[in-house]
């Protein structure tokens, strides 16, 4: 078994026997021993009791955090014309059409969001296979298959996440920077449980929400009081 550094072993034994906290003692705690050379990112990741293999029981949607990312996103967009200079007007870094797609076809995807107007999805659509694992697929629920272009790409810029349950219902995101304030990663959290929330499929039976765990990106995940996270 590989020898703990201390770091490593010196966040477990904070977190050792703490389960169940608020929000704010999460966060709290979280900071408090974020200590990589890096401004490491805090992390969500919620169980949830569906099964996205059926269709009536996915769960996917959009939610612009308060406070930002605290990320660069790099976004690009497939349009052409006057949409295309409205793109990168809003400051989109790659817009094209059949050569973005060409580049994408190519291994090379250099961005974070991917948005299309709606007349480029026969373009895109070919990208499936490419961009879909990587949750990159343009889609009209979540806003990225729009007209309006410039809108969406200050919106993912600004801090607009993404979420979609994975195969074994579990949604996780990044939801801040350790060097976040506290108040602004707790105001943060409680945005994104609260979209998680309201995105509740039909199809869902028992318990939606099981579970609830923050993280940084280097340290120990911590479970939440799932009650406390719904509501403020």
């Amino acid at each position: 078994m590989a020898k703990l550094g201390k770091r490593t072993k010196a966040a477990r034994e904070a977190f050792a026997g703490k389960e169940n906290l608020t929000v704010e003692d999460a966060v709290s705690l979280i900071k408090a021993n974020a200590s990589a050379k890096f401004d490491e990112t805090v992390e969500i990741s919620m169980n949830l009791g569906v099964d996205p293999r059926h269709a009536d029981q996915m769960v996917r949607g959009v939610v612009g955090l308060p406070n930002g990312t605290g990320k660069d996103v790099r976004v690009a967009v497939f349009a052409r014309g006057p949409k295309a200079e409205e793109a990168q007007a809003a400051g989109a870094d790659i817009v094209g059409a059949e050569d973005l797609m060409e580049t994408v076809q190519g291994g090379t995807i250099e961005f974070d969001r991917c948005i299309a107007t709606p007349d480029m999805m026969p373009i895109v659509g070919r990208l499936g296979k490419v961009l879909g694992p990587r949750n990159l697929m343009p889609n009209p629920k979540v806003g990225t298959v729009t007209m309006d272009v410039a809108d969406a790409v200050k919106a993912a810029k600004g801090g607009e996440v993404q979420f979609k349950a994975e195969k074994a219902g579990v949604v996780h995101a990044g939801v801040g920077k350790a060097s976040f304030d506290e108040a602004k990663l707790v105001e943060n959290i409680r945005a994104f449980v609260g979209a998680v929330a309201k995105a509740k499929p039909a199809g869902a039976k028992g318990t939606y929400m099981k579970k609830v765990s923050l993280s940084s990106t280097m340290g120990p995940g911590v479970s939440v009081d799932v009650e406390n996270a719904v509501t403020e």
